[in-house]
């Protein structure tokens, strides 16, 4: 069993052949795929996916690069969808200063208003986080998820790990703990308990090796699970077990 925890089905990037992806993913031994949502659109087509596929599940909410265009009616929406009982998170949300294609002051309150409505709604929230590591820690202190949540495609310090720990999120490994220059996440992935990590592929974006620099795809994760089984000296197949163990216990499956 193999869980890609965070893939972007509904790009543009697999508008010609996303039904072969997901059959290669299958074939590849992906026995679980979450489409993440973030933006209004996304998030509709995301449920929709989800509903054609009894193996993948969607999730619900806004990028913070999209922040700038939430109103009340994208909140109306997104309440509506997560009540599909294939929507297994809110996310992705969290905050971007690395683009900055929203103002820092309006990703925080829409990253403020979606834990709130997580929440109320009871499901654990998946965390985009870019050169923020202060204010995301000030944040989720003050809005702590009820429902817990994942900091995916973590790519920060152990120091920040640790801290994330206690606060009981999970952290999601990806295609960049299999670059050269990976050192700090190779510590993290290292040093994380083997109760807290779950792995993905962000695709169509961050390729593994030896696939860097074709487009990312769910059945890639392997690589990510076959990093991670080399770098804590474990069986590949115990490293997927656990992952996907894990990935259950994250969104209540």
């Amino acid at each position: 069993m193999i869980w890609d925890t965070h893939a972007h089905l509904d790009d543009s990037q697999f508008e010609t052949d996303r039904e072969i992806v997901i059959e290669r993913a299958r074939e590849a031994g992906i026995t679980t795929i979450v489409n993440i949502g973030h933006t209004e659109s996304s998030c509709s087509e995301a449920v929709k996916l989800a509903g054609r596929y009894p193996f993948i599940y969607a999730t619900v909410g806004i990028h913070p690069h999209d922040a700038k265009d939430c109103t009340e009616k994208t909140w109306e929406l997104l309440l509506k969808l997560s009540q599909n009982p294939k929507v297994v998170a809110w996310g992705e949300i969290g905050l971007d200063y690395y683009r900055d294609l929203s103002p820092r002051d309006v990703q925080r309150q829409v990253f403020i208003r979606q834990l709130e409505l997580a929440n109320e709604t009871g499901l654990p929230v998946i965390i985009h986080n870019r050169d923020a590591h202060g204010d995301i820690i000030e944040v989720i202190k003050k809005h702590l998820p009820s429902a817990g949540g994942v900091f995916h495609s973590y790519s920060g310090s152990w120091e920040m790990a640790e801290e994330l720990l206690r606060l009981g999120f999970y952290l999601s490994f990806s295609g960049p703990l299999t670059f050269k220059n990976a050192r700090h996440t190779l510590k993290v992935a290292v040093n994380v308990p083997e109760d807290r990590f779950v792995v993905e592929t962000d695709s169509p974006y961050l390729t593994p090796e030896p696939y860097r620099g074709k487009r990312n795809e769910p059945g890639y994760v392997r690589e990510v699970v076959a990093k991670i089984a080399e770098i804590k000296g474990l069986p590949f197949e115990r490293v997927a077990q656990l992952s996907s163990n894990n990935a259950k216990r994250l969104f209540g499956l």
